[in-house]
Protein backbone atom coordinates (compact mmCIF):
# COMPACT_ATOMS: atom_id res chain seq x y z
CA UNK A 1 0.00 0.00 0.00
CA UNK A 2 1.30 3.31 -0.89
CA UNK A 3 1.85 6.21 1.56
CA UNK A 4 -0.61 8.92 1.87
CA UNK A 5 2.13 11.53 2.03
CA UNK A 6 2.83 15.09 2.88
CA UNK A 7 -0.45 15.60 1.46
CA UNK A 8 -3.46 16.51 3.48
CA UNK A 9 -7.57 16.89 2.47
CA UNK A 10 -8.84 20.58 3.73
CA UNK A 11 -12.29 21.94 3.98
CA UNK A 12 -12.61 25.65 3.37
CA UNK A 13 -15.39 27.92 5.27
CA UNK A 14 -17.19 31.62 4.14
CA UNK A 15 -15.94 33.85 6.77
CA UNK A 16 -18.89 35.72 6.54
CA UNK A 17 -21.79 33.35 6.76
CA UNK A 18 -19.92 30.39 8.47
CA UNK A 19 -20.78 27.99 5.47
CA UNK A 20 -18.48 24.84 4.74
CA UNK A 21 -18.08 25.46 1.13
CA UNK A 22 -14.89 23.94 -0.66
CA UNK A 23 -12.50 20.96 -0.30
CA UNK A 24 -8.79 20.98 -1.30
CA UNK A 25 -5.79 19.51 -0.36
CA UNK A 26 -2.68 21.26 0.92
CA UNK A 27 0.89 19.91 1.24
CA UNK A 28 1.22 20.13 5.21
CA UNK A 29 5.26 20.07 4.75
CA UNK A 30 5.32 23.44 2.95
CA UNK A 31 2.38 25.43 3.97
CA UNK A 32 1.91 24.77 8.00
CA UNK A 33 -0.04 27.92 8.47
CA UNK A 34 -3.95 28.04 8.00
CA UNK A 35 -5.18 28.55 3.99
CA UNK A 36 -6.88 31.61 3.45
CA UNK A 37 -8.38 32.05 -0.03
CA UNK A 38 -10.57 34.56 -1.42
CA UNK A 39 -13.40 32.52 -3.50
CA UNK A 40 -16.81 32.96 -4.51
CA UNK A 41 -19.94 31.96 -2.11
CA UNK A 42 -22.96 30.48 -3.46
CA UNK A 43 -24.68 31.64 0.12
CA UNK A 44 -23.67 34.95 -0.14
CA UNK A 45 -24.16 35.32 -3.95
CA UNK A 46 -20.19 37.06 -3.36
CA UNK A 47 -16.77 36.71 -3.37
CA UNK A 48 -15.42 36.43 0.46
CA UNK A 49 -12.67 34.88 2.02
CA UNK A 50 -12.63 31.41 2.99
CA UNK A 51 -10.55 30.48 5.60
CA UNK A 52 -8.76 26.40 6.32
CA UNK A 53 -10.52 24.99 8.87
CA UNK A 54 -9.63 21.50 10.98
Amino acid sequence: MASKGPRENIILECTVCKRRNYTTSKNKRNNTDRLEIVKYCKFCKKHTKHKETK
